[in-house]
């Protein structure tokens, strides 16, 4: 018996409509990293996008647990000496909702080519609106 490869033009991509709205940073990303890899299809293959698109709406009212809305930093570098930024999760999530999954998402993909296209299939939108009813993503719940 021969093992199953999927073959990159025989992948079915589907789109997913998932509801942020009073979720858990965390686990709401490692369903997302789940569904944007194909781990929930049965022709799941480590080296091939297997995965579907994946719209997450309502960002901007996710939660933390603990103390996480204080204590968790994120940081980025500016490129010049001295120019580590940080800020809190708190700070964050009033000036870009979208960047808090994003960086939870994106941490929990493969850190190589792969990963990096199965990022571009991610699309986070703090309201409840979004443009992409053409594709007809399928709601479902986390």
């Amino acid at each position: 018996m021969k093992s199953y490869i999927a073959k990159k033009d025989e992948v079915n991509r589907e789109w997913y409509l998932i509801d942020a709205k009073d979720q858990v940073v965390g686990r709401l990303a490692s369903k997302i990293a789940t569904i944007l890899r194909g781990k929930d299809k049965p022709t799941y293959t480590p080296h091939v996008d297997t995965g579907g698109f994946v719209v997450v709406i309502n960002a901007d009212k996710v939660k933390l647990t603990g103390k996480k809305w204080q204590e968790k930093k994120y940081f980025r570098y500016t490129g010049y000496p001295g120019g580590l930024r940080e800020i809190t999760a708190e700070k964050l999530l009033q000036k870009k909702p979208e960047e808090l999954i994003k960086h939870a998402v994106k941490g929990m993909l493969p850190k190589n080519r792969l990963g990096r296209k199965l990022f571009k299939k991610l699309k986070v939108y703090k309201g409840d609106s979004h443009p992409h009813t053409a594709q007809q993503p399928k709601a479902i719940e986390v």
